[in-house]
């Protein structure tokens, strides 16, 4: 049976480096829409929901004609605002695509359903990417990720792995960029979010750790290259001059 899959777009109004990004305009359209419109191109989803704390973000999805759901202001994650939606979701497959994240190509989103259809054992997947040139490997809000010969991640970490006695390692693949998007069996899902926040997770503050440390394995499809996420000002700048035509669409290089 081929496996419903639904994409659920966080998007919260109050990020502390850029408030209210979700509602930018570049290009005419918020970064919203355009991240919607991105997930529109998938060919394996068949239902599309932002899930927002805020009503002004709310009214503009359901303007554009996008679907969109009041979550709980006190969630603390976008994973927990998905798991607010879970009642409603007619899917077996759930994708988080982050709601600052307009260049997530569909063909990336697409590949992650896939694994999970094709391996009934795998409960959540994701991504990452050849390290982009340029960018230090000890930027802390750059996270790493480490996998084994199957494709399972070993750890995720903000710090530079893998590491030497003499240094980080550069070259030969390493290290891998990852990249925040997920797609989950809707049972590991509920599994994750029914753990308390686990050690590692508090320490690095990167929720999959959690899985990783109870057990759940992750499995981690290599992409070409990072979309770029919109966390800052000069972020925002930079996609509004891709937009024109004066830099790459998707990808960091």
């Amino acid at each position: 049976m081929n496996e419903r899959a639904a994409v659920v777009i966080p998007a919260r109004y109050g990020s502390q480096r850029l408030p209210g990004k979700p509602l930018l305009r570049a290009g005419g359209r918020t970064i919203i829409e355009h991240v919607w419109q991105a997930v529109r191109r998938c060919k394996e989803v068949s239902e599309i929901v932002v899930a927002t704390d805020d009503q002004r973000i709310l009214a503009t999805v359901q303007d554009f004609g996008g679907v969109a759901v009041m979550t709980s202001a006190t969630a603390r994650t976008g994973t927990d605002r998905i798991g607010e939606l879970l009642p409603r979701l007619n899917a077996d497959i759930i994708v988080n695509v982050q709601g600052d994240e307009p260049d997530m190509g569909p063909e990336l989103v697409d590949t992650l359903i896939r694994a999970l259809r094709s391996n009934p054992e795998l409960g959540v997947a994701t991504a990452a990417a050849p390290w982009p040139t340029g960018q230090s490997v000890s930027d802390p809000n750059r996270v790493k990720v480490v996998c084994a010969a199957n494709g399972r991640a070993l750890y995720f970490s903000r710090a530079a792995i893998p590491h030497s006695k003499t240094g980080p390692v550069e070259g030969g693949g390493w290290p891998l960029l990852h990249i925040g998007v997920y797609a989950y069996r809707r049972a590991a899902l509920e599994r994750f979010l029914a753990l308390p926040e686990s050690e590692l997770e508090r320490i690095e503050a990167l929720e999959q750790l959690r899985l990783l440390e109870n057990g759940i394995a992750v499995h981690v499809t290599q992409a070409s290259k990072s979309p770029h996420g919109i966390d800052t000002e000069a972020d925002f700048k930079a996609f509004e001059e891709r937009l024109r035509g004066n830099g790459p669409v998707q990808g960091r290089s």
